[in-house]
């Protein structure tokens, strides 16, 4: 496909505006397909990644097929570089913002870790706790599986029972069983609730 047909390629217009807008956001879009593909191969959606690789290297061919037949300019070559690390970023956020899979919490608390199983539990945490031997004596190792979308909600019951814990937080590819939150629309008495423990 050749755009300069539908344009005045003679223009100074479309030389210095509109190739270089159009490469950059062709590579936008290219670039965060497939940085979404790379994320959802790392979670073992094993076909929407195939599939979202068909576009990324279609529109990949169209960008560049304009690079190839103005090598002159030098915009197209900032607009494709910049496209790039554009698209880089907005499949990021995009990626982000779905949450999607989920996420693996480890804990080792610095003090006694009863009242944050047992609050983490009520509210249909699964939750596995196991003593080991740290560099400072014996300490107690908790773990949880979660959605991703629930990160800052744990991480903020973390911080609530046990300030500055030790904590990581890692991707699970692939899951069997278990015990998950029900997901369900949250209320403004949800955050009442939650102060009210917080003060307790």
């Amino acid at each position: 496909m050749d755009i300069s047909a539908l344009f005045n390629t003679d223009s100074q217009l479309f030389s210095w505006v509109i190739l270089p807008l159009l490469i950059f956001l062709a590579r936008i879009s290219d670039q965060t397909i497939g940085t979404m593909r790379l994320i959802f191969l790392s979670k073992g959606q094993k076909f929407l990644a195939p599939f979202l690789g068909f576009f990324e290297v279609i529109i990949w061919l169209l960008a560049v097929g304009q690079i190839m037949k103005h090598l002159d300019n030098v915009l197209a070559y900032v607009a494709y570089g910049g496209g790039f690390a554009m698209g880089n970023y907005i499949g990021m956020v995009i990626e982000e913002k779905l949450s999607i899979g989920n996420v693996l919490i480890r804990i080792i608390p610095k003090k006694d870790t009863k009242e944050l199983i047992n609050y983490l539990r009520e509210n249909d945490f699964g939750v596995t706790s196991v003593n080991a031997e740290g560099s400072k004596g014996k300490v107690d190792i908790v773990f949880t599986i979660i959605k991703r979308k629930d990160i800052a909600h744990v991480v903020s019951i973390i911080n609530t029972f046990n300030p500055n814990a030790f904590y990581t937080i890692e991707d699970v590819k692939a899951i069997n069983e278990g015990i998950f939150k029900h997901t369900r629309k949250a209320t403004i008495f949800d955050n009442f609730s939650f102060k009210l423990k917080k003060n307790k």
